[in-house]
Formats: C-alpha cells, sequence, structure tokens
C-alpha cells in the first residue's frame, strides 16, 4: 500500500531550472570562473556545496564557495515574485491529495524560497510536509531526503513513489528504496533519467496527471492508496 506521494519542486513542479542556471552562471563568473551551462543544467539539484565540487573540482579555492553560493541565492531571489509552475502542476497534486495520497515536498530549498514556490504551486491544501535537504547531513543523491519525506508522511519506503527531473533524484530515490518516476521537464535526457533508475518517464506533471491511472500512482499500479 503506498501512501506517500513525494515531489521535488524545482524542474518537476516549477519552471525554474533555468533560472537556477542563469543565477548559478552569473554567480560563478563574479568569482571569476567561466562555466558553461549546460554543465550547470547538469548539475541543478545537487545541494550548492556539492554543485560548486562537481563544477569546479575538488582542487578549487574553497574560500570562495560561500561568496558563489550567496551570490546565486541573491540573483535567483529577484525571480521570487514570478516563479512559474508547470501547468497542471498544482491539479496533479490535488488530485493525488484526494485519493488519499500524502504530499510531501523533497527540495533543497527552504525560507523565502520554499515559500515562493509553494505561491507559485498553489496547492498548499494538499501538502502535508516538506524535507528539506537543510534537515539532513546528505542532500540528494543520498537517500536522506527521500528517507525523511517518507518519515514525515508516516510511511515505509515501500509505500511512497518519488517524482523528480534529474538522475540525482532517481539516484536518491532508488538509494532509498523509492519507486522513481522521472519528468523530462527539467531537460534531463530520458535515457539519463532511466540509466539512474526511473521506473518510467513522463514529458511534465501534466502528461503524468493525464496518465494518472495508468501510473505508478494509479489503481493498476499493485499499490493502494489509504483512505
Amino acid at each position: 500500500m503506498a501512501g506517500a506521494a513525494i515531489f521535488d519542486v524545482d524542474g518537476t513542479l516549477t519552471d525554474t531550472n533555468h533560472l537556477h542556471v542563469v543565477a548559478w552562471w552569473e554567480a560563478f563568473r563574479q568569482a571569476g570562473h567561466t562555466v558553461p551551462m549546460p554543465d550547470i543544467l547538469r548539475s541543478v539539484g545537487l545541494g550548492s556545496g556539492d554543485l560548486i565540487e562537481r563544477l569546479l573540482g575538488a582542487d578549487r579555492d574553497r574560500e570562495q564557495d560561500d561568496a558563489i553560493s550567496s551570490a546565486h541565492s541573491v540573483l535567483y531571489a529577484t525571480c521570487f515574485d514570478r516563479l512559474p509552475a508547470f501547468r497542471g502542476a498544482g491539479d496533479l497534486l490535488r488530485t493525488l491529495d484526494g485519493r488519499g495520497w500524502r504530499v510531501v515536498l523533497a527540495t533543497s530549498a527552504d525560507g523565502e524560497e520554499l515559500a515562493a514556490l509553494r505561491r507559485a504551486i498553489d496547492a498548499d491544501e494538499a501538502i502535508v510536509a516538506t524535507a528539506s535537504s537543510d534537515d539532513v547531513d546528505r542532500g540528494k543523491p543520498a537517500p536522506e531526503p527521500v528517507e525523511l519525506a517518507c518519515r514525515l508522511a508516516g510511511v515505509a519506503p515501500g509505500e511512497a513513489v518519488f517524482v523528480g527531473d534529474t538522475v540525482w533524484d532517481m539516484e536518491a530515490a532508488s538509494r532509498a528504496g523509492v519507486d522513481a518516476v522521472a519528468l523530462l521537464s527539467g531537460g534531463i535526457p530520458r535515457a539519463d533519467l532511466e540509466r539512474a533508475g526511473a521506473r518510467v518517464v513522463y514529458r511534465d506533471v501534466a502528461d503524468l496527471l493525464a496518465h494518472l491511472d495508468d501510473s505508478p500512482f494509479g489503481p493498476e499500479s499493485g499499490r493502494d492508496a489509504p483512505r
């Protein structure tokens, strides 16, 4: 019996991955680094420390890390009043809630950023909890954020389904023993998502909603949502 519907946010429920890319690109530029945007896109979804290490390497000047991360936060914050949710994001969460699923967000966002994202999604009544990477020792692709989401929902990993858009999401869900559903809306190729552990891949949340009954959330999935 699957009781938790766990969702990544950036690139999954909200069309924000490329906003993060531009903010990180400018933050790196201000610190004297030229980092290709495609490389940044493939790193979105990691915590800031892991993202910086992946893009600049372990032999970088680590004294720059805090300044780069802070610059990204300041730049991205200029978009808080106009963050776009994907079409169908709020409807999907409300539909799952109405079917008895416990909806939990698993995201590295917190504070004002998380509040802005939740305003964009506009489905607070359907969200029972949020698991942030700040609440665990290690963020995605480590399993801890997904495991925390399961605990917050009060379910075992085998009773949950995770939806995300990056290889880090898929790896975190797989390591936590949770079924992984991937969306292409974050810009990551289908083959990469499948190699990372995606059980099934949809175009975006609207596509998942349109095929919900045939998805891992559907009645034929072998799980029944709690009533």
